[in-house]
């Protein structure tokens, strides 16, 4: 099924919407808020990316309609690319959230969550550059490990849900950050969603 030539332009292509998504996930770890001003800016910048995304999604698919062979059935390089494109979308929400409520401060638990979206993203990036390669099994181990990240976020999100209603007395922080946990569990989420998209793959082709 897979031509031993350069890699293929459908490959290329969700290499280039993983390598974005890891960048926009790390963008938004690294950029240290300061003032309302920072969370603004943190928030119009992921609105970038989130552009981005739905531009690159809009030439694949655009390709996909006018492609008579594909390196992989359409309907994978199609849920492969939507279901990243919700980790941008996922991460646009969260900034947004994080301006519209003035957060500057994030506890560790925010921290905990990020770290591991943050690796999630990175095995995603490892993982489609296998498929550019059509190394498809070496592709699997890629995916344990994003399955792993977010059991660790399932367990973060119920500590942290439990110790805000616990420690916080004022209801609209809890209101706030319980919002902000929950966008979060959902971009985690999205990323086992990528993972399981990719064991369908292996088990289609490999």
């Amino acid at each position: 099924m897979f031509s031993q030539r350069k890699p293929d332009p459908f490959f290329i292509a969700l290499l280039t919407i993983a390598e974005l998504v890891q960048e926009a996930i790390h963008y938004a770890d690294d950029f240290k808020v300061e003032t309302a001003a920072d969370l603004k800016e943190v928030s119009i910048r992921l609105k970038k990316y989130e552009k981005e995304g739905d531009a690159l999604i809009y030439d694949l698919t655009t390709k996909l309609n006018k492609s008579f062979m594909t390196p992989i059935e359409r309907e994978d390089i199609l849920q492969l690319s939507l279901r990243m494109d919700d980790i941008l979308d996922g991460v646009e929400h969260f900034a947004a959230h994080l301006e519209m409520f003035s957060l500057i401060e994030i506890d560790e638990y925010v921290q905990l969550f990020m770290a591991n979206i943050v690796k999630s993203t990175d095995e995603i990036v490892k993982a489609v550059k296998l498929l550019s390669r059509k190394k498809l099994v070496e592709m699997r181990d890629h995916a344990i490990l994003i399955k792993k990240y977010e059991g660790i976020c399932d367990e973060i999100y119920r500590t942290s849900i439990k110790q805000l209603f616990v420690n916080e007395k004022d209801p609209i922080r809890i209101i706030q950050y319980k919002d902000i946990y929950e966008q979060l569990e959902d971009i985690a989420d999205y990323c086992q969603d990528v993972a399981n998209t990719l064991e369908a793959i292996i088990m289609r082709n490999a």
